[in-house]
């Protein structure tokens, strides 16, 4: 998927999506690519890893809690494979001390579940950016 360019020559930020929710992830997907956000999805740790692995993320919005790989030994993985990939943690309510574990872990940031989507990528927008002037310092 290519990037989507908006507004002022600006190009959104390649974003990964990964929940086991398929219902969660289905329609949060679909919201952001209809605000022409460049969003590919996986439904597990190990899939965003492979995903990662085989083309260029700027983003990862991972889900705390998920069977398998959870979302920290996700998160643990992603920062030593690919350092430069921005993560921000979405939890729900139980796993407030794990995304806050995850934020001391590397993350950027957590949000908690249910997200607005239009603060979700205005976070993802802070990401990105910070991502960006790391890459000029």
């Amino acid at each position: 998927m290519m990037p989507v360019a908006s507004g002022q020559n600006a190009v959104v930020p390649r974003i990964l999506l990964v929940d086991d929710e398929e219902r969660f992830l289905r329609t949060l997907g679909k919201r952001m690519l209809e605000r022409n956000q460049n969003v590919v999805t996986a439904s597990s740790g190990l899939e965003a890893l492979r995903i990662v692995s085989e083309q260029p993320i700027d983003v990862v919005v991972l889900d705390v809690k998920m069977p398998g790989l959870d979302g920290l030994e996700t998160l643990t993985e992603l920062k030593k494979r690919h350092p430069e990939t921005v993560v921000i943690l979405l939890t729900g309510h139980a796993s407030i001390e794990m995304a806050t574990e995850g934020v001391r872990m590397g993350a950027f940031e957590y949000l908690m579940k249910p997200c607005d989507v239009d603060t979700l990528i205005d976070h993802i927008g802070r990401a990105y950016a910070q991502k960006l002037e790391r890459r000029r310092a």
